[in-house]
């Protein structure tokens, strides 16, 4: 238990500092002045649409929780879901290891509306796998429609197999659908603390859904980029998402609270052809919508909602004496 207290922030710790040390590399010749005249040619309509970008990608979000809901059977109010998913996602994209922070906001919330340990380990998982699948739907898409995408990052594959990879990213998903229509036998686990889990394929009303709205949020969350990135040298919205799929994948693989460094670093290398002073001051753009002002709030509700739980778990003479003390 003290490895793994210590393992995520040493991650994001050595992942900070080599983006840091790259990132200083590529952009050693940028000055603040070139960043502030990059942020101020920014048009206000454009600042419009990437805040209108940024409420997309986080209503999406709480359709994350709400397919998870739906698939555990459980029906809880649609406020308290989004309100919750706006918590669990402002605190963990900020925090790093969001599968960690993300847990346990989750289970201090559904627990309060009687979910079983299991059943909210079911619900981040689902959640977990609702984002890579739309993930690896997207890249599928990208990689057919744009397979030069991939020569940006190197010669990681040829570029005459990225659409070879595309279609099979997209059969993949392809089978998952169709195997929700088979009906498959459930799959019982049993855990020692957290008591029997069945794992239950999720049905067609569960994975429609899911391929609908984890697209939604990560087009949004890439949409504020891209509208806050000039037209000069700008590659197109479909380049664009690629690479933010890719830099925002490894930001959460890197537990680097808010990716700190790791978008910074694949955004310069994905977009060569741009002024970096515009691709910075674009990802500015995007801490700030989707990042910065969500944790605010987020801290916000969370004072609320432990202010109310304490209240309510006030044993009840301590209530009346401060009633009487009131009156």
């Amino acid at each position: 238990m003290t490895f793994k207290k210590y393992l995520w922030p040493a991650v994001g710790g050595l992942t900070i500092a080599l983006s840091a040390w790259l990132l200083y590399k590529e952009l050693r010749g940028l000055s603040l002045d070139d960043l502030w005249v990059s942020l101020a040619a920014i048009p206000k309509t454009h600042w419009c649409l990437a805040a209108a970008s940024s409420l997309v990608a986080y209503w999406a979000l709480a359709g994350y929780d709400r397919i998870a809901l739906m698939h555990l059977g459980r029906k809880i109010d649609w406020f308290f879901i989004t309100v919750c998913s706006f918590t669990t996602y402002a605190l963990s994209h900020n925090i790093g290891a969001s599968v960690v922070s993300g847990a346990v906001v989750r289970y201090r919330a559904y627990s309060t509306r009687g979910m079983t340990p299991a059943e909210i380990g079911v619900l981040i998982a689902m959640c977990s796998f609702t984002f890579i699948l739309g993930t690896l739907m997207l890249i599928g898409i990208i990689l057919v429609i744009e397979p030069e995408v991939i020569a940006r990052f190197g010669d990681l594959i040829p570029v005459e197999a990225s659409a070879a990879l595309g279609y099979f990213l997209l059969v993949l998903i392809g089978l998952y659908v169709v195997a929700s229509f088979m009906k498959l036998k459930p799959l019982t686990l049993r855990l020692s603390k957290l008591g029997s889990v069945n794992i239950v394929y999720p049905a067609p009303r569960v994975v429609l859904p899911q391929l609908l709205i984890a697209p939604i949020e990560l087009i949004g969350a890439a949409g504020i980029i891209y509208f806050a990135l000039p037209e000069a040298g700008n590659p197109g919205y479909m380049v664009v998402l690629g690479i933010f799929l890719v830099s925002f994948s490894a930001a959460l693989l890197s537990h680097a609270p808010g990716g700190l460094g790791v978008l910074e670093l694949v955004f310069v290398m994905g977009l060569p052809d741009m002024n970096p002073a515009d691709v910075i001051a674009a990802l500015l753009v995007f801490r700030l919508f989707y990042l910065i002002i969500p944790f605010v709030m987020a801290l916000v509700v969370i004072f609320v909602f432990e202010r109310s739980q304490f209240r309510r778990d006030e044993p009840l003479d301590i209530q009346r004496a401060k009633h009487q003390e009131k009156a």
